[in-house]
Order: C-alpha cells, then structure tokens, then sequence
C-alpha cells in the first residue's frame, strides 16, 4: 500500500473515531501481540528473497480473501497462510453456511464454520462482524471443539453487538420453505441463514445487543415464533417452547458477554492504529445475493461490496483483494452451471478433489474451469491477485479445457456473464483445449519447477483474466502453497 493510501486510510479512521456517533463509547481493546513476521530460523537475508515473505509482506494493511467462483474454492487455508502477518482477522457475512476447512503445524484438520480462520494463530484477533449471523450454540460449539484439541480461544474471538441471532426457528423455517419449493429447491444448506437475514430485513430480528436486555428478550423472540407459525401450517409453536429458548438464552447471554464488542469501534481504532486486517470472505461472488446466479444463491454479499457493509469500515480503507479459484470448478446445490460435467468425467474430479461439502458433506457438481464467470468476478471485485487451487487434481488428465466464451444457440457471442438465468441455461460454451501434465505436482514449492504445461495453464488464465496468479494450491496442507 502507498504512503498516500495509508494516510488516508488513517484519516478516514481518525474522523470516524473522533466524532460522536458511538454511544457510548467502547472501550479500548487490547489486541494481542503481533504473531512474528517470519519463523525464528529463517534469516533476514533470506527472507529478502523469499517470494513468500515477498507476496505477503507486501499486501496492504487491509487485505481481503474472496471466493470467486459458487464457493469451496479453498478460501480457509489461505487466510490461514496469511494470518500470522496480520492483527485481526474478519468475517464480514454469512454464517454458519461457510465451510472452511484448515491445517494445523501437525496437519491435524480443522472445519470452521462461524470462527474465522485466524484462530490457530494466538497472535491474532478474530472478529465476528456485523454483516454475519450467528447460531450461538454452533458457535460455542465450534469454540468447545477448538479449545479441546487445544486452541486457546479465551480472549481472542469478539462478536459484534450488531450481528444478527440465528435461532433454530430460523433452521426449521429454512426446511419448510425448501419442502413448499418442492422441484424448484434452491438447494440450501438448512442452516437458517436465508430466514435469518429474511427476519433482519423485515426489521422482526433479534441481535447479539439483544441478549443484555432479558426483560424483553422474550417479548422480541414470541414475534419471530408467531410470525413462523402464521406463515408454515408445519411450523408448531406453544407459549412453553418460548419460556424454554428464553431461558437457554439467558444461559448463553452470559457464556458470550465476554466476547461481545463494538467491532465497528474495534476496527475503526485498529485501522487509525496502522494494525493490519485480514478480511475473510465466506461463499463466493457467484452466490451472491445481488452478482449470483439469482435465485439459486445466499442472502448475503459475499463480494467486495460486502466488506464495508458487513464490518462497518470505509471503502477506501480496503486495499489488496484476493479472489481465490480453483483449477476446475464446482458448485453444490441447484442452479445452472455451464461447464458441468456428467459421468465418468465429472465423478473423476469429484473423486480425485475430494469434492463433498464440509458444512453438508453433499458431493459437488464438478466441471472445467470457467474463464467467463472468472473474469465476471474479477470486473466486479477488482481483485489485485488470484490464489489458483487445487492444481494438483488436475495432474494424470490428457488434456484439460477452459471455457473461454459463451454463444447464444444463434451462434452470437455474449459480451459479458448473463444475469438471464434462461440465457443462461441455453448458452453453448465454447472452450480452448490445453495439454495436460502426467506428474504429481503436490510436492512441488517452487513454479519454475511445475512442469511446463502446468506454468502454461496457469500463464493462460492470467492472459485471460487480466489478473495475476499469486499463489498456487498443490494440496491440503499449510506448505502445500506455490508463490509466484
């Protein structure tokens, strides 16, 4: 990031902390101690030529990873990779729908789903942002399974005030609506995400500020009940149901008052502080509520423009973003999906990817790498760089295509993704074949060492995008990571 840029970045953050629209005031946080910028054996010699140190080192004081394709794209581990360089890491939206899946030191395999990804490293400050809704029983949940295989998330985990409650109202609600769509299914993941956010805009939502005001908490939470029960013949309701999610409540209103905070406040004073922020986007641009394939997408912002709404800083604030891909692509749920493949080709990806959800454990829909919707993402994000996954998946393959251009079945080439699902569904997609590699490549950690025609599909992808490809996944692991 430039001079000039920090400078306003830290103006920005001086004039929304110094006025008075915070009432009152939070108080002051202490983050934690910076994790060391670079492991106590490496020198300082070789890290000046270190491209990793290089990349890293060089991202802007707020840097986000995004999904840029229908999500599972690997988003989890490079945050994890990052995080160490950063104070705070962030979530900004979505909820317990997101599935990221990390690697310790010892290759122990963690699934978060609410935590942001930071947390396996104790120098940094995780946040739960504004733009996210959350199950606190799944989230004490997650934090009980963090802390058993010992993670210490005591004091390093802050909730916002602002973000939305997800009830388990929320998840039956999610269920009927799914049952009464019948053949139309969007193809959720029934954890109440889509309800939820239906219950904040509707202006009917409880929010984590709720749970310090018990007196009418319950008042608040019978509006939701009643409201569910008018509206789904299924959806059964009593008065004791309430009485007994109040009192849970009040349990859990306890449990999570150390963790709540004025995030906004928090990350505000971080930026005016120079500390570094890590956003950490959860599904991806192709979901997104207002980008996506419409209606088969989240109820979320999981694009750029959700940064800002969903933790409460200034767009000019944001600095480097970076759009996470894999090397094919894959999709769960319903919805259209131009490059799929069926049979024996899409089972092969399945199977050699390990393509099954990790918050549903569904198999995903597997196909060629789409270069059409890449690019859409790209436009709409302005990703500074790209993260190609999963390359190794691809070696043993004969050759390997790219879809490059969708046609109308009158043969005219579309100018840009179409936002006409029937479009959509009728486009003839048009692909450029590459050769293929025979080597395993996930032992592979420098790029001059992938064989040439892995470098040539990663260099083809770039001439396509317009944008370059920092880091290459070749595996599962945390060392699993080429930087270009």
């Amino acid at each position: 990031m430039s001079l000039s840029t920090l400078n306003h970045a830290a103006a920005a953050a001086a004039a929304a902390g110094s006025g008075k629209s915070f009432s009152p005031p939070a108080p002051s946080v202490r983050l934690p101690r910076r994790w060391p910028p670079a492991p106590a054996a490496v020198s300082a010699a070789s890290v000046e030529t270190d491209p990793a140190a290089d990349r890293v080192s060089a991202l802007s004081q707020v840097a986000g990873v995004l999904g840029s394709q229908w999500g599972d794209e690997g988003k989890g581990k490079l945050v994890d990779v990052l995080a160490p360089r950063f104070d705070i890491v962030a979530r900004c939206q979505g909820g317990a729908n997101a599935g990221h899946t990390i690697y310790n030191s010892e290759g122990k395999k963690f699934a978060l789903h609410l935590v942001p990804s930071g947390i396996l490293h104790e120098g940094t400050l995780c946040v739960v942002g504004n733009g996210v809704v959350i199950h606190v029983p799944g989230f004490f949940n997650e934090i009980d399974g963090l802390e058993s295989n010992g993670v210490n998330c005591n004091g390093r985990i802050l909730v916002s005030d602002r973000a939305h409650l997800l009830f388990d109202l929320h998840q039956a609600v999610d269920g009927l609506r799914e049952a009464e769509l019948a053949n139309s299914f969007i193809g959720t993941t029934k954890r109440g995400i889509g309800p939820c956010y239906s219950s904040k805009v509707t202006r009917n939502g409880l929010r984590v500020c709720d749970l310090r005001h018990m007196d009418t908490f319950g008042d608040k939470l019978d509006v939701l009940f009643e409201d569910a029960a008018s509206r789904f013949e299924g959806f059964k309701y009593s008065k004791s149901m309430l009485k007994e999610e109040v009192e849970r409540y009040k349990r859990f209103a306890e449990r999570l008052e150390p963790f709540i905070a004025d995030t906004v406040h928090v990350l505000n004073e971080s930026i005016q502080q120079k500390k570094k922020i890590l956003v950490e986007g959860g599904q991806a641009t192709m979901l997104d509520i207002d980008f996506g394939t419409y209606p088969f997408v989240t109820s979320s912002s999981p694009s750029a423009g959700g940064i800002c709404a969903g933790l409460g800083i200034a767009p000019r604030c944001l600095g480097d973003l970076i759009g996470v891909v894999k090397a094919y692509t894959t999709r769960v749920g319903s919805g259209p999906f131009p490059t799929e493949l069926f049979g024996e080709e899409g089972d092969l990806l399945r199977n050699s990817g390990m393509e099954f959800g990790t918050t549903t454990g569904r198999p995903r829909r597997c196909g060629w790498l789409d270069i059409v919707a890449l690019k859409y993402c790209c436009q709409i994000n302005g990703f500074s760089s790209l993260n190609l996954t999963k390359l190794d998946v691809l070696s043993g393959l004969p050759e390997i295509k790219l879809a490059v251009s969708y046609n109308q079945p009158d043969g005219q080439k579309l100018q840009s993704f179409p936002g006409d699902l029937d479009t959509l569904e009728q486009v003839q997609v048009k692909y450029e074949v590459l050769p293929g590699w025979q080597s395993d490549i996930s032992s592979v950690r420098r790029y001059n060492e992938l064989p040439l025609v892995a470098q040539r599909y990663v260099e083809r992808i770039e001439e396509l995008v317009g944008v370059p490809v920092h880091y290459i996944g070749v595996g599962p692991g945390r060392d699993a990571l080429i930087y270009k």
